[in-house]
């Protein structure tokens, strides 16, 4: 296995300020879990400076094995009723006027955590009336009624991330369907929520294919899209097969904003949820 040397534009300058342990010591305090930690996002040290942060529920531990995903796959444990609650409490502490909430995949659910879903939504929303929220959702294994509560509860951002191209979803993603994930996408777009996707580039995937998933995504009706640098969490992940230029990414983008999309993050380091805050405000409607 030959592995790529990182380029000087992937070295990250950890910050680690005031507001980095205030969050720290939140997360900590309310035993909740963070994307940020759990999948080792390169942006942790940045976010947390900045008073951010994106809470994972459901727990930390997963039912997929994702070949690019850093999180622990195993059996979960069970649900715990009073998340929600703790979630709220800790974005008010945290006087956030902007939230994003994510998940494990949880399969051995018979609602895949959509319950646990909406209620999180509707504590923030009730505690945090005046906070936006951002959920990034899994797909539910396809179930559009499981979809349909977290439209419900109304987040301002529906979130689902596609990931790859159509040819690489098979070999990155374990269990999630391409056109499945269209159609979650296509459900949210419909009811009137902004919906958000985002997917990661140097899996092996070319240009045409990544103007064509751009296509895929206009279609539905999305209107946010995230494009970063894959990275390889560990030597059972996948490997990383291109780092792709910065230039590169800037081209995406214009291409993105031509295509149609209202917002377009794209750089080697952005992650679903980097800079989310300020997707929220052009975006609605």
């Amino acid at each position: 296995m030959i592995y790529l040397r990182k380029p000087d534009w992937l070295k990250i300058r950890l910050s680690k300020g005031e507001d980095y342990l205030k969050i720290k010591e939140i997360v900590r305090s309310h035993h909740l879990h963070t994307i940020c930690e759990s999948g080792d996002c390169p942006n942790l040290g940045e976010c947390w400076s900045l008073g951010t942060a994106t809470f994972m529920i459901l727990g930390n531990i997963c039912t997929r094995n994702c070949k690019f995903c850093a999180v622990t796959t195993g059996k979960p444990n069970p649900v715990d009723e009073q998340e929600p609650q703790r979630v709220a409490d800790s974005i008010r502490l945290m006087n956030l006027k902007h939230c994003v909430i994510t998940s494990v995949d949880r399969d051995d659910l018979n609602d895949y955590g959509s319950t646990a879903w909406a209620k999180t939504v509707k504590a923030i929303k009730e505690i945090n009336p005046k906070t936006t929220i951002e959920v990034l959702i899994p797909d539910f294994n396809g179930n559009l009624n499981c979809v349909q509560k977290i439209i419900d509860a109304a987040p301002e951002i529906i979130s689902h991330n596609l990931e790859t191209v159509r040819r690489l979803t098979p070999l990155i993603r374990n269990k999630a369907q391409y056109d499945i994930s269209l159609k979650i996408l296509s459900c949210i777009a419909d009811s009137g929520v902004t919906a958000k996707s985002g997917i990661m580039l140097g899996l092996g995937e070319t240009e045409s294919e990544v103007l064509e998933t751009m296509d895929d995504l206009i279609q539905t009706g999305c209107k946010i899209l995230t494009i970063g640098q894959y990275l390889q969490p560990n030597k059972e992940n996948y490997p990383v097969k291109e780092y792709v230029t910065p230039q590169q990414f800037d081209k995406y983008k214009e291409i993105g904003l031509d295509k149609g999309f209202t917002h377009v993050e794209s750089a080697p380091l952005v992650r679903s949820s980097y800079h989310a805050e300020k997707q929220i405000k052009p975006n609605l409607s």
